[in-house]
């Protein structure tokens, strides 16, 4: 099968919607389809340089997302690209420009269109202008009118689902689909980070990993951790990450006087992220919007128990103390944590945790995708009454006209 992936997020930048793409590409590639990537240019790929089975167009930064990027040209040659390529499917896994344009070729070469809605934006909505370009209360008609007229989209969680339910997305399948983890490639640990850092070797350490954000929450984890020093003097705290709460995270940690007790190493490669989860006793989030949860399976995949916030996709995934503990506030998080620090590793555990990596491995992840592009391109065949004009509808219209009030910054 042809496959394109229409995303603006892609490597090098790094999120988990980037990892997520990355593992998909390599797990349907492994098992022979050609995957083709269409994303946005970006200042640290050489503009030069041959990227196999990538194709970027020219883009900007988006306001509000400094990090993340927009196409802004490209719609013909990207269908140019695509009928060569003869795609067999087109899946979006943005809904702005490359999300858009991911569209527009599948309606240009009467094939289906599907999309992986990623992120829930009530969550983000703040980094837009503030909240004053686009509120809450807004989304449910943005993501409405980007679906109209798709074949079909995946939830990475019944949360997600749920969600595009009350959304009034209820014309097209939604199959919930977990995000899969490259287990092999977390590999078996490159870099002494005991050393690095001035960890001794047993040392309790808490791992937090991912973009910091205001919304992860990221302060009640260091208000937790300076408490659990009561308990365990020895312990250290490791926040791994980058992003606009950076400075405040900094300061509460100065306020506290807790330095010598944690540390900020800055963005993780992700050919190095093992290397923390293998440094820690325990991984840690205390953030109430996530929606699949990578880093979750990544820790167990690197046989670490985690601590988070009760969700609906966690509350599938958590069978077991031995994979995590899920809490509902400050007092049980602090004790969960506790717990780990305290509570010696065992066989018994590591082989639950094998277990529960082995239902969202990569390759599990690959097949149930596939399974559902067969459903939906045998029902688009099968289907007289799919959109094949190459005018957008209100709806769309509409839904472009609000993205275009939202200002963009050039470099």
């Amino acid at each position: 099968m042809k496959i394109g992936l229409f995303t603006d997020t892609y490597f090098p930048q790094v999120s988990g919607v980037a990892t997520s793409i990355q593992t998909l590409k390599d797990a349907l590639e492994e098992q022979g389809h050609q995957v083709y990537i269409f994303t946005t240019t970006d200042p640290k790929v050489d503009k030069h340089a041959k990227e196999e089975h990538i194709y970027r167009f020219s883009s900007m930064p988006y306001f509000g997302f400094k990090d993340r990027r927009l196409t802004f040209r490209g719609l013909i040659q990207a269908v140019d690209i695509a009928r060569e390529l003869d795609l067999d499917i087109v899946h979006t896994q943005t809904e702005f420009s490359l999300g858009l344009i991911g569209k527009y070729v599948a309606r240009r070469l009467k094939i289906p269109a599907i999309h992986t809605y990623h992120t829930m934006y009530e969550d983000y909505t703040h980094y837009v202008a503030k909240g004053m370009l686009l509120k809450p209360s807004a989304v449910s008609h943005l993501v409405k009118a980007y679906l109209k007229s798709m074949d079909g989209c995946i939830a990475p969680s019944e949360r997600v689902k749920q969600s595009l339910l009350s959304y009034g997305v209820d014309d097209i399948p939604i199959p919930v689909i977990p995000t899969g983890v490259a287990v092999k490639e977390l590999g078996d640990g490159k870099e002494d980070l005991h050393a690095k850092y001035g960890i001794k070797p047993g040392t309790p350490v808490v791992l937090s990993l991912g973009r910091l954000a205001f919304e992860k929450n990221i302060t009640m984890t260091i208000s937790a951790f300076s408490e659990i020093l009561e308990q365990i003097p020895e312990a250290r705290l490791i926040i791994a990450g980058d992003g606009p709460a950076r400075k405040s995270l900094q300061e509460q940690v100065e306020d506290l006087g807790l330095q010598d007790s944690i540390t900020f190493v800055g963005m993780v490669d992700h050919d190095q992220v093992a290397d923390y989860y293998r440094l820690a006793t325990v991984f840690v989030s205390s953030s109430d919007s996530e929606t699949q949860g990578l880093t979750f399976i990544e820790a167990l995949a690197s046989n670490r128990p985690f601590v988070a916030i009760h969700s609906p996709y966690l509350d599938q995934l958590v069978t077991n103390p031995a994979i995590g503990k899920l809490v509902n506030d400050y007092d049980e998080f602090m004790e969960a944590v506790v717990s780990y620090l305290k509570g010696p590793m065992t066989e018994e555990d590591e082989a639950i945790r094998k277990a529960a990596v082995k239902n969202v491995d990569a390759s599990t992840f690959a097949t149930r995708v596939h399974a559902f592009y067969e459903e939906v391109i045998h029902d688009y065949k099968k289907n007289d009454d799919h959109d094949d004009s190459d005018q957008l509808n209100d709806d769309e219209i509409g839904y472009i006209k609000r993205l275009l009030r939202n200002p963009f910054r050039r470099d």
